[in-house]
């Protein structure tokens, strides 16, 4: 059976060294929006939350995984401690931390947002759940609901007395929004009564608050086929009716019962049985899609921090485990009676963490960055740096969501092998997390639709203009780690590599305009790939380069092991990850149809 030992969920070190060496978090205290913060205030909300994490939120992650919500009565019951640790999130302030101060928001960085929610995260991202799926719902209200919607919905979810989900899938549709088929009337009072079904809808009840309510694509009667024919609307559990509120007939159809996630019920919803589902328009009608991006875009992000934090728990249960674990002796000792050595003095372990910390850090260091441009693309004062940000917050979200779901995977797999015959256990955590980890990948479209996202839109948006902003980041990068005495090749080989990325895009996109579509996004998968080690690179030279002028500065033996472990992992990917680029660029350009003309009977 496994000690129990304090996990940190996250390094408070690394954190610390993100935020403030490797990017400049306090800059964005310059911005109008946030210059009621500085480094102090940021400090009040990380300092709470990481408390609130190890020492209220880890407890409950295994009970809560071995008693997953049950269905009984109509009803779904979750963990009774669900009770106590919503109360407790909404209590850090979180629900509306990053918004503004007429919603009850402090307006803090959401930069700084995503590093809180990440220990919740690592620490039992079920219960966060309930609250990331929350803020997104009360957001998208906030920006685009009517008055009526956001004093009766929109305040009670950002005062935590409701929760709220997203409505998209349906049973015979999944990820083709195209062909969702649920029905809305017009009724005489200016609400619509809704018909159809959900499935996979996350937290989509639970019985530690009064209310859910769900944001749900469905047709108004009558509107065309397609996407365009889609609308989006507010559909409680329980309508307001005079001066309370009834049952709104969404009914639960069933429990998807999931090998990970467990303490967040996955469920099937059913609008509509009675005739007498209500839901609010919000938005335009037909422009349900272009309403749900906002929310949709801000999961991926979500999706992504998931990725990272349930990576970082498992690097820091295996990176304890190997060095308490003694097993064998060095290579050569045959003396049974010298002590065995801990597992991290043997060269492959070494390997198999590095690798995770590459992951780790690298993907962190990725969302971070990405939740930067979010920032400036909604705070920056002039309409050129909004703009700018935006085109790189979009180019980064495909990558963002996916490199730490399936990087992640990898590394929650290699934290289980550190563990040896014990990680294949239900005594020990790390099985557990690479439940967890397995359905990043799948929230919030799949890998294979991230990679058509970013080949088929982001990358090619505005004639390339994405691809310019990031070359000038990558450029700005490089000439610190050059002045800050990094590897000069580490540098020259991000500029070469992002080069063949840029050329690939254009001879891809000059592919699809000529109607070679198939063949342009043929790898679009591999295409995803490739620009997942760029940008990974790029954090990492970054890293680097503050690594270098952390050590110039350096006071103690641990700063200086801290540092010189950064130059080790970015040494790692520059020598093993980067030189996969020609190969992946490769398979793109040649358009290589192995598996495209595989035909299904061949199988």
């Amino acid at each position: 059976m496994s000690v129990p030992r304090p996990n940190p969920l996250l390094s408070d070190r690394d954190v610390d060294f993100q935020l403030y060496e490797a990017l400049d978090t306090t800059a964005l205290c310059a911005l109008p929006a946030f210059q009621e913060h500085s480094r102090d205030t940021f400090a009040l909300l990380l300092d709470s939350t990481r408390r609130f994490a190890r020492e209220v939120l880890a407890p409950t992650y295994r009970p809560m995984d071995a008693a997953p919500p049950v269905f009984e009565h109509g009803r779904v019951r979750v963990h009774p401690a669900m009770r106590s640790l919503y109360a407790g999130m909404v209590d850090l302030g979180l629900l509306t931390a990053t918004r503004p101060p007429d919603v009850g928001g402090q307006q803090l960085p959401l930069t700084v947002h995503a590093v809180a929610s990440a220990y919740l995260m690592a620490a039992n991202l079920s219960a966060y759940g309930y609250l990331g799926l929350t803020i997104g719902a009360a957001h998208l209200l906030e920006v685009f609901g009517t008055p009526f919607l956001r004093d009766t919905f929109m305040a009670r979810l950002y005062r935590g007395e409701w929760t709220g989900t997203m409505a998209l899938t349906e049973p015979q549709a999944g990820s083709s929004l195209a062909d969702v088929k649920t029905r809305a009337t017009p009724a005489p009072d200016g609400s619509y009564r809704l018909q159809g079904s959900k499935i996979f809808i996350s937290g989509g009840d639970q019985d530690f608050t009064d209310n859910v309510v769900h944001l749900t694509l469905a047709r108004i009667e009558g509107a065309e086929g397609g996407t365009r024919g889609v609308s989006l609307f507010a559909v409680p559990a329980r309508r307001p009716e005079g001066d309370s509120f009834v049952p709104n007939d969404v009914q639960v159809a069933g429990v998807i019962h999931k090998i990970g996630w467990r303490g967040l019920p996955s469920l099937v919803l059913n609008f509509g049985e009675a005739n007498d589902c209500h839901g609010w328009l919000v938005g335009q009608p037909g422009r349900g899609l272009a309403c749900m991006f906002q929310m949709m875009n801000e999961a991926r992000i979500m999706v992504g921090l998931n990725g990272v934090s349930t990576a970082a728990v498992a690097y820091q249960e295996s990176l304890a485990y190997a060095r308490e674990r003694p097993q064998g002796r060095p290579a050569g000792i045959r003396d049974t009676t010298r002590a065995q050595s801990p597992i991290i003095e043997h060269a492959d372990v070494r390997r198999m963490l590095l690798r995770q910390k590459a992951i780790v850090e690298g993907g962190l260091a990725l969302l971070l960055t990405a939740s930067t441009q979010a920032d400036l693309a909604h705070h920056a004062p002039d309409e050129a740096t909004r703009k700018r940000a935006q085109l790189l917050l979009d180019l980064l979200t495909p990558i963002a969501k996916t490199f730490p779901a399936e990087k992640g995977f990898e590394a929650n797999a290699l934290a289980l092998q550190i563990h040896g015959g014990y990680g294949y256990s239900s005594e020990y955590l790390p099985e557990a997390w690479l439940r967890d980890q397995k359905l990043n990948s799948i929230h919030e479209g799949t890998t294979g639709i991230q990679g058509l996202d970013l080949l088929g839109r982001k990358a090619v948006a505005e004639g390339g203009a994405a691809l310019q902003a990031l070359d000038e980041e990558v450029r700005a990068t490089t000439a610190r780690a050059r002045a800050a005495g990094v590897e000069p090749a580490w540098s020259d080989a991000l500029e070469d590599a992002l080069q063949q990325a840029a050329a690939l895009t254009l001879e891809l996109g000059a592919r699809g305009m000529a109607g070679e579509v198939d063949v342009m996004l043929r790898h679009s998968t591999d295409f995803l790939e490739l620009f997942s080690v760029v940008a990974v690179a790029w954090r990492w030279l970054a890293q680097a380069a503050a690594a270098k002028e952390g050590l110039a500065r350096a006071s103690s033996p641990e700063d200086s092991a801290f540092y010189e472990g950064k130059l080790a992992a970015a040494q790692y990917w520059f020598a093993v990850e980067v030189p996969r680029v020609p190969l992946l660029a490769h398979l793109c350009r040649t358009g290589e149809d192995s598996y495209a003309r595989m035909r299904p009977d061949w199988f």
